[in-house]
């Protein structure tokens, strides 16, 4: 495993920071607005991978999770507190291209528990 963290601080960041369900994700990635952000601006960017993975592994238990999928949930905890970190724009947060990378990767800031919910 590539993070210090133990199996149980990661499920505990991963249920706090993924406030999106499988369905929701799912249906996130099919928009245009999903498939505008991202390190390629395509519907191959990484974020929009990263949520297909997000969706699997949120269908799997716990106790079924593979090394590979515990250190892919350490990649999205890490990724989703950096950017909730850095902050969205002051203006126009709801349709920002800082708000739908983090849907890319399960996290909606503006939903309830979202890093930008109290904003």
């Amino acid at each position: 495993m590539s993070s210090s963290k133990s199996h149980d601080q990661i499920w505990d960041e991963w249920r706090d920071l993924i406030n999106m369900s499988p369905k929701e994700i799912e249906e996130w990635l099919e928009t245009d607005d999903s498939k505008s952000v991202g390190d390629t601006g395509d519907a191959s960017s990484t974020g929009r991978q990263s949520g297909a993975k997000i969706i699997n592994i949120k269908r799997t238990r716990k106790d079924d999770l593979s090394d590979d999928q515990w250190d892919h949930m350490a990649d999205v905890v890490g990724y989703i507190k950096r950017h909730c970190s850095q902050g969205g724009p002051e203006n126009d947060i709801e349709n920002s291209k800082w708000r739908f990378s983090l849907m890319n990767w399960g996290h909606d800031p503006l939903a309830e528990g979202g890093c930008a919910s109290d904003a």
